[in-house]
């Protein structure tokens, strides 16, 4: 089993900066995709970065694009989220995730181990 701890989240207001850390239980999770997902109430979890096991390849939602920045320092076991510019749109739960059967996408379904998350909240 993998265990994945975030911290990092907070309040801050609108254009400002955040950055989320998810640390992991395992050394083999540098053998994992890494994902960040996020949750808004009432709505669907939804993709907003990837980072392969190297770190050489990321991926980001649209709406992200830009103004976010996924890194991952395997040596310390932990996948960072960098958050700048803020939106009050980005407000939501901040979930790790690991792919650890190498599935490979942006699906939520296709990540198997999930952190308990930790709120973002944007004020505008």
């Amino acid at each position: 089993q993998v265990q994945l701890v975030e911290s990092g989240g907070g309040l801050v207001q609108a254009g400002g900066s955040l950055r989320l850390s998810c640390v992991a239980s395992k050394r083999t999770s540098s053998s994992y995709r890494m994902g960040w997902f996020r949750q808004a109430p009432g709505k669907e979890r939804e993709f907003v970065a990837a980072i392969d096991r190297s770190g050489g390849s990321k991926y980001y939602a649209e709406s992200v694009k830009g103004r976010f920045s996924i890194s991952r320092d395997n040596a310390k076991n932990t996948v960072y989220l960098q958050m700048d510019s803020l939106k009050s749109e980005d407000t939501a739960v901040y979930y790790c995730a690991a792919d650890v059967l190498g599935r490979g996408g942006f699906q939520s379904y296709k990540y198997d181990y999930w952190g308990q998350g930790t709120q973002v909240t944007v004020s505008s």
